[in-house]
């Protein structure tokens, strides 16, 4: 086959320190065809922009845009209307691909017609508590039947992680909606699959991802992401299905069922049977990890599950009513 040129879209914030290995990555991938990478730099506080000119001037393949807001949906706009070629794959700043992941992509594009492929998010942990969050990370009771999160079989999917696209759908979708700060790979895609399109999932292009190092800093990961899949349900009806539901419904019964047996006493069984629910489910995804691992898996599971919960719960009515869609339907009224 001939190889298309591909343009590898980045935005980029705050990456000093991996910016230069996380571009050289890219262009030394083991894919046929002409590359480009065009890199939307934000506002960032440390010498990310003084790297990625470096690496422009360095190398004519990379180019460097402003993304003033250094919000990523913006930063993806900006960085595909700089970019050249009729395939446009996202990498996000510390993504590791592996060496034929864009050759793997441009094959998938070519033998299924589809619109956007991708692969698997592969959590990977250094500490005990990112090997904790990885194993939860990758399961069905933590994110669901989620291919991109667990594996299985390829073919058609709702979303995909990343992305390798044909510039003829970016087109079709007018891009990334800028409004969506979180959840903007999913509701893109939805419009792609809405507009005649097809995404399709390729699990040998599996991208190694690291989780959040803390807590703190998953709680706010997964709060983020329930309120805008909350936002992506308003907006587009009959995107909700029993996945999305389950954490708010278990943060409901496990609240509940805290408050309640202080009245009547069999109400706890509910919050119980959910913590011995996530601990029994902790000792099969844990085989082979350290005990200390082990033992963070439920913590994890938990904090993933409420979070997202809270997130969806709280959703304010007036999130993303900035959004193309929302300005589209008031337009119409």
């Amino acid at each position: 086959m001939t190889w298309p040129a591909v343009s590898v879209v980045t935005p980029i914030l705050n990456e000093e320190r991996h910016l230069q290995a996380a571009v050289r990555h890219v262009l030394s991938q083991d894919y046929p065809g002409e590359l480009e990478v065009v890199l939307a730099v934000g506002p960032s506080t440390d010498r990310t922009q003084e790297v990625a000119d470096a690496l422009a001037a360095d190398d004519p393949r990379v180019k460097v845009v402003p993304n003033p807001t250094g919000r990523t949906p913006a930063g993806l706009n900006a960085a595909i209307a700089a970019s050249s070629h009729d395939i446009v794959a996202r990498i996000d700043g510390h993504a590791m691909m592996p060496a034929d992941y864009l050759r793997v992509a441009v094959e998938t594009l070519e033998e299924t017609g589809a619109d956007n492929v991708g692969g698997i998010m592969a959590a990977e942990g250094e500490t005990d508590w990112e090997r904790a969050v990885a194993a939860a990370m990758t399961s069905k009771i933590g994110v669901g039947n989620a291919r991109f999160h667990t594996g299985g079989q390829g073919g058609p999917a709702d979303t995909v992680y990343l992305g390798v696209f044909r510039r003829s759908a970016l087109d079709r979708v007018q891009g990334y909606d800028e409004a969506f700060l979180r959840a903007q790979d999913w509701e893109m895609n939805h419009r792609i699959r809405a507009t005649g399109g097809t995404v399709w999932f390729q699990p040998r292009m599996r991208v190694s991802y690291r989780p959040r190092p803390s807590v703190k800093a998953l709680a706010k990961q997964y709060f983020h992401y329930g309120r805008w899949r909350r936002v992506v349900a308003r907006q587009h009806k009959g995107t909700i299905n029993l996945r999305y539901l389950a954490p708010p419904i278990a943060l409901t019964g496990v609240v509940a069922g805290l408050v309640g047996g202080f009245l009547f006493w069999p109400a706890w069984l509910v919050p119980a049977g959910y913590a011995v629910a996530i601990t029994g489910a902790s000792v099969l995804l844990g085989a082979g990890l350290p005990v200390k691992a082990r033992m963070a898996i439920p913590v994890a599971l938990g904090t993933m599950h409420m979070a997202w919960g809270a997130g969806f719960i709280t959703s304010p009515p007036g999130l993303g009513k900035d959004s193309r869609t929302a300005r589209t339907r008031t337009q119409n009224a």
